[in-house]
């Protein structure tokens, strides 16, 4: 590596750094170029900021990088909605060797401009390939319009779909961490866990010792994989 592509690869490291360090939000737009403010919610397809100088703007998730809000990070990521490629936002929930990405919570929006029709997300559970097109086990996110009182801010609670990725294994794939348990449910989890944390026969017993599975636990098994691929 020469000396120009380490002092980039530095200067980014710093950014970064500081930008998690900082308990202001931030949107970063590209590396390098990010802009301050405070998140005032997003539909995981939007995110709205308001700037220190009071004004609004939003931006999609096909235009930015990612956006830190409270002090958690959330990347734009490509997904299959419906055939169609489009691009959300996921909140990192575990990064290294694997992903473990969600999509869903509680989620605040606040109305960019008075007196227009506001996005208003909702989120459905089935059983089959779902909204999100075959990349896994049924979470699909609509957008409709709507309006309201533009002094009350939209508060939600959405279901949460959970996402691992693993490079070089295919596209993310949905995880079906939360929603009760069933011998199905566990055998599917035990599949994908597999075969995306290899070549640790530790935990790989422990998975298949696992009765069953909730988003804690997925999140443990993944922490501890990318423990393990730092030594």
């Amino acid at each position: 590596m020469n000396r120009a592509l380490k002092t980039f690869a530095l200067l980014t490291m710093l950014l970064v750094a500081a930008l998690h360090s900082s308990a202001q939000d931030a949107v970063v737009i590209a590396s390098g170029n990010f802009v301050r403010g405070t998140i005032q919610g997003t539909d995981f397809s939007t995110v709205i900021l308001k700037n220190d100088d009071e004004t609004i703007s939003q931006y999609k998730a096909s235009d930015i990088k990612e956006f830190l809000w409270n002090g958690e990070t959330y990347v734009s990521k490509p997904i299959v909605i419906k055939k169609k490629m489009e691009h959300r936002f996921f909140k990192i929930i575990e990064q290294g060797a694997v992903n473990l990405y969600a999509i869903g919570g509680t989620t605040s929006i606040e109305q960019p401009q008075p007196k227009r029709a506001r996005i208003r997300p909702s989120v459905g559970i089935g059983t089959g390939t779902g909204g999100f097109g075959g990349v896994g086990g049924g979470v699909g996110i609509s957008f409709g319009g709507g309006r309201r009182n533009d002094s009350e801010p939209t508060n939600r609670n959405l279901p949460t779909a959970y996402f691992i990725e693993k490079f070089g294994t295919g596209p993310m794939q949905e995880i079906p961490a939360d929603g009760g348990n069933s011998a199905g449910k566990t055998q599917l989890i035990k599949s994908i866990l597999l075969q995306k944390l290899t070549n640790d026969e530790d935990l790989a017993e422990r998975i298949k010792a696992t009765e069953a599975f909730d988003a804690k636990l997925i999140k443990a098994f993944v922490a501890a994989y990318n423990d393990m691929q730092k030594k």
